[in-house]
């Protein structure tokens, strides 16, 4: 492939509409204090691509979904991870992708991230959709993943509020995400299975890359 990366890693970069939710309460604790409010972590991430490429290949329409469960908190490792890429998305876009979370091309997160998982499956083909709708954003892989974000209300006037986590010298996931609720996240795949109503959500833009 052209444009090899020094120390052999294909060069890549990526921007992409990410929605996000756990089993944590609002805002998520892993934000603040490092670790899950349950203790635990189980989370899903959806994305889909805008612009990008991985060496010669586009990633642009790309969509994807990641479902996962830690015993503690995600740095503890011990994953249990499931990645599932869109069935439109051809061979070489879906080897591209499964790539760069593997780690194995370097750049964050993908490359702190990684030794965190102890099993893996994927990446499975299957259909995804995904809608970017701000906090009433939706990801869903049928028969596994059900993801509908609805937006935080006050508990008084049951107004609807916009929330944002903001990291002005830039974030681990992302630098601003519009924070949202669950109003269904559930997982039913093999041994993998959640289902956390009403917890934290957001939906950011992520940018990806292994170069400078």
């Amino acid at each position: 492939m052209a444009g090899q990366a020094n120390a052999g890693k294909t060069p890549f970069r990526v921007k992409a509409e990410s929605i996000e939710a756990c089993n944590c309460n609002h805002g998520c604790n892993c934000q603040f204090a490092g670790v899950p409010n349950e203790g635990k972590c189980e989370f899903i991430v959806g994305w889909e691509v805008k612009d990008g490429k991985f060496g010669n290949v586009s990633l642009k329409g790309v969509r994807a979904a990641v479902a996962a469960k830690y015993p503690k908190a995600i740095h503890e490792g011990h994953g249990h991870v499931v990645l599932f890429i869109d069935e439109k998305a051809t061979d070489e876009q879906v080897n591209a992708f499964a790539t760069i979370l593997s780690g194995k091309m370097g750049g964050m997160p993908w490359e702190a991230l990684a030794a965190t998982i102890e099993h893996f499956e994927g990446p499975i083909r299957k259909a995804v959709e995904f809608r970017a709708a701000g906090e009433r954003s939706l990801v869903r892989v049928p028969g596994a993943i059900e993801l509908q974000l609805t937006p935080l209300r006050d508990v008084i006037s049951g107004a609807e509020k916009e929330v944002h986590i903001v990291y002005p010298k830039g974030g681990f996931f992302w630098n601003d995400a519009k924070v949202a609720t669950t109003q269904t996240m559930r997982v039913q795949h093999g041994s993998l299975r959640m289902e956390w109503p009403n917890r934290y959500a957001a939906a950011a833009e992520v940018n990806w890359t292994n170069q400078g």
